[in-house]
């Protein structure tokens, strides 16, 4: 009795924490490309990205293809640091960082109220693509994207 106790109350947990929640909507607002000193701005039309959580990882899917996602594992939920001014002080604020590791490309990602950035950095490439969305109105949802990892 105990043992089946035991493992129901462990599948709990599991279901419960495999459960993404829907935390907000990005507009990308700025996609560039650095190499060395150079930075190339990169053309791109108005892309939106939902996120979802799940208090371990963060999913992020493009607002028309949900099926299709990239999955950040949270290392960091104690805020992150802004400067509102170029030599201004740096502030923390409410936010997350997490990072992806996927066939040898690392990505990294700042979450806060007011913006997602994903930096990415190629394996094998001098080359670093950085992608900064800002918040836009939340939209009800009442489905979510698949559970799997």
């Amino acid at each position: 009795m105990m043992r089946l106790l035991l493992i129901s109350l462990l599948l709990s947990v599991y279901a419960h924490a495999a459960e993404f929640k829907h935390v907000g909507d990005f507009i990308l607002q700025a996609h560039y490309k650095l190499t060395g000193q150079q930075l190339t701005p990169i053309p791109t039309s108005p892309i939106t990205f939902r996120v979802y959580t799940d208090g371990i990882h963060i999913r992020v899917t493009t607002e028309d293809n949900t099926e299709s996602h990239t999955t950040f594992d949270i290392y960091r939920s104690d805020g992150i640091g802004r400067q509102r001014q170029s030599g201004g002080a740096l502030e923390v604020i409410p936010g997350l960082q997490a990072t992806s590791n996927v066939g040898g490309t690392l990505r990294h990602l700042r979450l806060s109220r007011e913006s997602l950035t994903i930096t990415t950095f190629p394996g094998v490439s001098d080359q670093t693509i950085v992608s900064h969305s800002i918040a836009t109105e939340l939209k009800t949802e009442t489905v979510s994207p698949a559970t799997k990892p």
